[in-house]
């Protein structure tokens, strides 16, 4: 009973600062209109690049153009929503030098979840409404999928977030030892644009180095593989375990970092 108390107050907590940032973000509606449109934009102009890359050739990596945008739209559904909840990650830099995350260490709730989830980005709603839409059409063009493959789908996706998850984490915990947030990342956001296409047209060291060392591959690339049947069950029981593995360490990490924490006022 006291774990589902502690489970709701969480959740409320996350509402009430999710509607305060939203104020925030539509406080000018032309600029939030515009970085919506932004966001648009660049989703259509990828995809129309996808389409001219495929009417040059028959297949990319032996895949056809509906499983590549179906590569695509996985990227972008868990890169999206990683910037949905874990928008605030991007303000720590800001709270480490005004001394903020002090007054964040005095308060009865969990400091990581208040610098991951301490408001969420309702701009980006819209962009992850598309993807999830694009997910569904593009499922129906490649052909029948099975209930099993649509449920270890989800499943990855989940471990996929999961994975992103333990990132910003990691992020969090070097922004504490360093006060390097940002270029941290950015490295992250460019290592993980390259999971826009399958890591199989990548060769090898890159692609295992991509798959399992950084696991973007794991993050992007095995879900839709495993919703087309390509994705073996020993191949998704190592994904899982990968995702678990990355949260224990960045967990870890964090709690490592937070015990050699000097204080803006130490």
């Amino acid at each position: 009973m006291e774990d589902k108390l502690n489970l709701f107050k969480y959740i409320k907590l996350w509402w009430m600062m999710t509607m305060m940032v939203s104020q925030n973000a539509f406080v000018s509606r032309f600029g939030s209109a515009l970085f919506v449109l932004g966001k648009f934009i660049r989703f259509v102009f990828f995809f129309f690049f996808l389409l001219i890359i495929a009417s040059r050739t028959n297949a990319i990596a032996g895949y056809s153009l509906w499983q590549i945008i179906l590569f695509y739209i996985t990227f972008n559904f868990i890169d999206s929503l990683a910037q949905f909840f874990l928008r605030e990650v991007y303000r720590f830099r800001s709270y480490i030098i005004r001394g903020d995350f002090d007054y964040f260490l005095t308060k009865p709730v969990s400091p990581l979840f208040r610098l991951l989830f301490g408001g969420s980005d309702v701009l980006d709603i819209p962009i992850i409404s598309i993807s999830l839409l694009f997910i569904f059409v593009s499922l129906s063009k490649i052909g029948p999928v099975s209930m099993s493959e649509l449920i270890t789908y989800f499943t990855l996706l989940l471990n996929g977030f999961v994975i992103a998850l333990s990132f910003h984490i990691l992020v969090l915990a070097i922004g504490i030892l360093t006060a390097e947030v940002d270029n941290t990342l950015w490295l992250f956001r460019d290592l993980t644009q390259m999971g826009r296409f399958p890591v199989d047209i990548y060769k090898n060291p890159l692609r295992s180095v991509i798959t399992f060392i950084i696991p973007v591959g794991v993050m992007v690339t095995f879900p839709a593989k495993a919703v087309m049947g390509l994705l073996s069950l020993n191949a998704v029981i190592v994904s899982l375990f990968i995702g678990a593995l990355s949260l224990y360490l960045s967990v870890r990490f964090w709690r490592f970092s937070l015990k050699r924490y000097s204080s803006a006022s130490s």
